[in-house]
């Protein structure tokens, strides 16, 4: 046979099996839901993928994962670590490393591939992880830093202190193969290899309570080191470690000491020898610097007079410094941090700049933003330019800066002069939109300054816009305000006095905030604080860490604890969550039952509905929102809903036992709860919307009470308040699902898109760019008003997906997908995505008085429910395929219920 026609005939038979192969491919592969981390100290990792393909249907059967210890034996297929070997199975994300040891400092390489019901995929893109210093041992044997205050410094009423730097220079004597280095830098730090910044991460490490652990960073600096000499060097900033206002209360505010560095760089030389650079006394250091005070709350101080030339490169002249000194290490338990570091994210250009009186200047950044500013200037050495932060303007065009209490919010840079120079913090960061400018002998440009946005380097994995300018500009206004004030720890705010996480602000906030953010990693570090602050009898704080020594003992604001541990478990699959988390919440909610719960009534409360809206706008004019008005109705409905969360989480591990018990007191206590508040009228308590709210939610009406019950919570808002809310943090975090699952949503979309107060677009209407703190922010007394929290966003973003969008996980991690958008009056568009674990989900339609057209995404290895608006299938038809290959279920409620499987779908129906 002619060659050329053998290798044809070949060529067309392995064409089927090519085409099987080539029509699946993966992206996104993590470890424990990182790309490529550094320095982890999991020792059983997870490992997670996504499938893509253009077919429909597509479900992984089976997948084989690779693990070895160099990158050419995994390129041989040689899994010297782990083969798991092929496993038939659909899981794809979590999955358990299962092979030899890792140990300190090991790096291991991995892919995978998997089978699926549309073929077998290639091999992935190959993928690694590092291993930290898992063992004390592994550490240098001492910390290093000054422990005590300078001259220059003021501690005692300010908490003035200057930055410590610190260097050493070190050879490397052979051809090198790698180098990585491992720090714990407190409060913040820098580093810096032969001049040059290690990383682009800022306010490094992730804030902790210092005494329960630290958090260190791993970085790979083979690029940085050279043959020969070179130098190290860090400056450490404050952060929380020295407290911002540690002498104010100091019963109530935690310090923790002065800062202090730990520090191994570990070279591999390519003979296989090694070498190590550790922090000790044979370093030198300073806090003569440059940054001569650095405070979150006051801001940072930088004199270019007293730069020091080429302090982090080699050759520099160190005789002057002093050596540096072994100090206390502190308490906590030393960890790798698995939550990403913060990085500037954004940068903006003012859009305006004008001239006030005294030669000052007033810019305005047209957001209310979190960072900083980087100015240029030029003038003589020692002129120094002052700049204030504010979120908001006086009526006179000065900056109002009361809502700041007692925060100066300012930095002050002294020029090294002659040349032009450009600045920037960087150990502080505030909320702001208008920045005034002082000691700029020239009328300054806009081109001088750059307005740095900074958050944790986490992706935004959620869209959304509708046909409604109001409702994109509400979302628009959550993302700035959520997004600032991600700081390692969820804030309240990020401008006045305070900057705390409380976990009140949080509970629903955080289910919402996922479908926008990737911030799995981010809430599950929150949820080590909150246990790493639980005290021995069971007491959680209502901040945590606990900066601030609150420990109330309530239900709503530690209870965010189980909140955030379902919103994890439920939007990323992640039962480890609930495994780590399950100890503590059992044992906070015995603690609570036995010192407060009576006759199954839960008598302890603090804050109530932590600041409803004031009856009118003018009656709370000038009046402070912080009054408390505890509410044992809501303590006692909260304690039964956690008993139903406890249920779920008892199934998830398997502990049935426990599931049995608390399917017993939470009978108990419905039982209690209705025979106290419930009024044979059909409300609840006074009848204020919340009281009616939370009962209904949480399930705990009696069925034939249900409609009463509604019938009252629909008349509050439609006619005692004409069409408006009425709640305050707690209620509001239940309100939009609860008026949408019991078959209102044209109402809460009335709430939701209202102008006048109270609402989310009275805010917008009255110049917001993010979300107020007080539903009155634009009148309430200015000392607890933040124009930045994200506490009022309640449940909206949950309903702006799970409802408007119509995207919703039916149990876990979106493995199977409800798609349901809801038909409003007046909305006539939404188009939104989420990017799940498995991979992406769109939801786009619009729709007329005749026609309905929906475009829908559905990830590979998943199904979906979907609910399309008809009044019988015969008017459904789907574009990309013909209809008749879908799999039709039922008409209900005047949806056709189709399941399909992944794939693209683009559905339209056609009223006859």
């Amino acid at each position: 046979m002619n060659l050329k026609l053998y290798i044809s005939l070949i060529s067309i038979l392995l064409l089927p099996f090519q085409k099987m192969v080539a029509q699946v491919n993966l992206q996104n592969l993590k470890c424990e839901m990182l790309t490529n981390p550094l320095g982890i100290d999991v020792v059983q990792p997870r490992l997670s993928w996504e499938i893509v393909s253009n077919n429909r249907n597509v479900i992984q059967t089976a997948y084989q994962v690779l693990v070895s210890s160099s990158l050419e034996k995994l390129n041989a297929n040689e899994a010297d670590l782990w083969n798991s070997g092929k496993i038939n199975s659909s899981e794809s994300i979590h999955i358990k490393y299962n092979g030899k040891a890792l140990k300190s400092r090991s790096k291991a390489y991995w892919k995978v591939k998997v089978w699926t019901s549309d073929g077998q995929s290639e091999w992935s893109a190959n993928h690694y992880f590092t291993m930290g210093l898992l063992h004390y041992k592994d550490w240098p044997k001492g910390w290093i830093g000054f422990d005590r205050a300078f001259p220059w410094d003021n501690i005692k009423t300010d908490s003035r202190l200057s930055a410590r730097y610190f260097r050493k220079e070190f050879q490397s004597v052979k051809e090198i193969k790698s180098a990585t280095a491992s720090i714990i830098g407190l409060g913040l730090y820098e580093l810096f290899i032969n001049g040059k910044k290690v990383g682009n991460d800022v306010l490094t490490p992730t804030a902790t309570d210092y005494t329960k652990n630290v958090k260190y960073n791993t970085y790979d600096v083979t690029s940085y080191i050279k043959s020969g000499k070179n130098a190290v060097g860090t400056v450490l900033g404050n952060g929380r470690f020295f407290a911002m206002r540690q002498h104010s209360k100091p019963y109530k505010i935690k310090t923790f000491g002065f800062p202090k560095v730990l520090l191994n760089i570990n070279i591999v030389y390519t003979d296989g020898t090694t070498a190590n650079i550790d922090t000790d006394d044979s370093w030198k250091g300073t806090a003569d610097g440059p940054i001569r005070t650095n405070n979150e709350y006051d801001g940072e101080e930088y004199d270019a007079t007293k730069e020091m030339p080429g302090w982090n490169n080699i050759g520099f002249d160190d005789s002057k410094w002093l050596k540096a000194e072994f100090v206390q290490e502190p308490t906590g338990t030393i960890e790798a941090q698995m939550n990403e570091n913060i990085k500037v994210m954004n940068t903006l250009k003012p859009v305006s700049i004008t001239k006030i009186a005294g030669g000052k200047y007033i810019l305005d950044m047209g957001q209310n933003m979190v960072g900083w500013l980087q100015i240029k200037v030029k003038g003589k050495a020692g002129q120094q330019i002052k700049l204030r932060f504010a979120e908001s303007l006086q009526q006179n065009g000065e900056l109002f800066t009361t809502n700041l209490r007692d925060a100066k919010c300012t930095d002050l840079y002294t020029l090294r002069g002659n040349t032009q120079e450009t600045w920037e913090p960087t150990f502080v960061y505030r909320g702001f939109r208008y920045v005034e400018l002082t000691g700029y002998t020239d009328q300054p440009s806009l081109n001088y300054f750059v307005g740095k946005m900074i958050y944790d380097n986490i992706k935004t994995v959620g869209t959304f816009e509708t046909s409604d300018a109001l409702t994109n500009q509400i979302f628009k206004n959550a993302w700035w305000g959520i997004a600032g004030n991600y700081k390692g720890i969820p804030l309240d705010c990020p401008q006045r006095n305070e900057r705390m996480p409380w976990l009140g602000d949080r509970g629903a906030v955080a289910y919402g905030e996922s479908f926008v953010f990737d911030n799995g990693r981010f809430y599950s570090k929150w949820l080590q604080d909150i246990r790493n602050s639980q005290k021995e009898d069971g007491a959680i704080p209502d901040v945590a860490p606990a900066f601030w020594r609150y420990y109330s003992d309530n239900m709503t604001w530690p209870g965010a604890m189980l909140l955030i541990t379902e919103m994890l478990y439920k939007q990323t699959g992640d039962v480890e969550a609930v495994r780590d988390n399950y100890p503590a919440m059992k044992k906070w909610l015995n603690y609570m039952q036995d010192r407060y719960m009576k006759d199954y009534i839960l008598t302890k409360d603090s804050y109530g509905d932590w600041c409803m809206p004031p009856i009118t706008i003018e009656f709370g004019r000038g009046k402070s929102a912080d009054k408390k008005y505890p509410s044992e109705l809501i303590s006692t409905a909260y304690y039964y809903h956690f008993t139903q969360l406890m249920i779920q989480f008892g199934k998830a591990i398997n502990n049935k036992d426990d599931v049995t018990a608390y399917e017993l007191l939470g009978n108990k206590i419905k039982d209690a709860f209705n025979q106290k508040y419930y009024n044979d009228k059909g409300y609840y308590a006074s009848n204020a919307l919340t009281d009616n709210i939370i009962p209904l939610y949480f399930g705990m009406v009696p069925q034939n009470k249900v409609e009463q019950v509604f019938k009252n919570i629909t008349y509050t808002i439609e006619v005692t308040n004409k069409g408006h809310l009425s709640n305050g943090l707690v209620g509001i975090q239940w309100l939009m699902r609860c008026l949408n699952d019991y078959g209102r949503p044209d109402l809460a979309y009335t709430v939701a898109t209202q102008k006048s107060y109270p609402s989310w677009g009275y805010m917008v209407d009255n110049g917001a760019t993010t979300i107020w703190e007080l539903w009155n922010g634009n009148t309430a007394d200015p000392k607890m008003n933040s124009q930045n929290h994200v506490m009022m966003l309640g449940d909206l973003l949950i309903w702006y997906y799970e409802n408007l969008a119509g995207i919703k996980s039916e149990d876990a991690a979106f493995k199977k997908i409800i798609m349901k958008p809801e038909m409003i009056n007046g909305l006539n568009a939404v188009n939104a995505s989420y990017h799940s674990v498995y991979g992406l989900i769109k939801s786009s339609y619009n729709k007329t008085a005749n026609q309905f057209n929906w475009n829908i995404t559905i990830p590979p290895n998943t199904t979906a429910m979907v609910y399309v608006p008809a009044n019988n299938k015969n008017e459904v038809s789907e574009k990309l395929k013909s209809i008749k290959d879908l799999k039709f279920i039922k008409m209900e409620n005047n949806r056709a219920i189709y399941e399909i499987g992944s794939g693209d779908y683009s559905f339209e129906v056609t009223k006859k």
